[in-house]
């Protein structure tokens, strides 16, 4: 293991505790979660607000996982480590906006 797998590893979890932070922002909200910055949701344009948040939360926590195991696969092998965080930022971003506009739809109120 070589000073840039560490590198890159300490990197991938920096950022893993910051998606962490926003899972458990989300998860101990009372309003509810936004998605895109500055913008906010109503309170009456969601039905069920801790599940909502609830949802949100369990999105972050799991990309955050991901960026997680993302460093902890750079110290075994930097390729493997890259390809993961190029998949989770591209890729990733676009199944994020996916998977809260499902969120928003199944909690939004009817």
């Amino acid at each position: 293991m070589n000073f840039e797998n560490v590198f890159f590893a300490v990197i991938c979890w920096l950022c893993s505790l910051i998606f962490g932070a926003i899972a458990l922002w989300a998860y101990r909200r009372r309003d509810p979660m936004h998605f895109w910055s500055g913008s906010t949701v109503k309170p009456e344009e969601i039905e069920d607000i801790p599940g909502y948040n609830r949802a949100n939360g369990l999105m972050w926590a799991i990309y955050a996982f991901c960026m997680f195991t993302a460093g902890a696969l750079s110290l075994i092998s930097i390729t493997v480590g890259v390809i993961l965080i190029v998949t989770l930022s591209f890729p990733g971003l676009i199944v994020l906006i996916i998977v809260y506009k499902r969120i928003y739809n199944r909690y939004k109120s009817k």
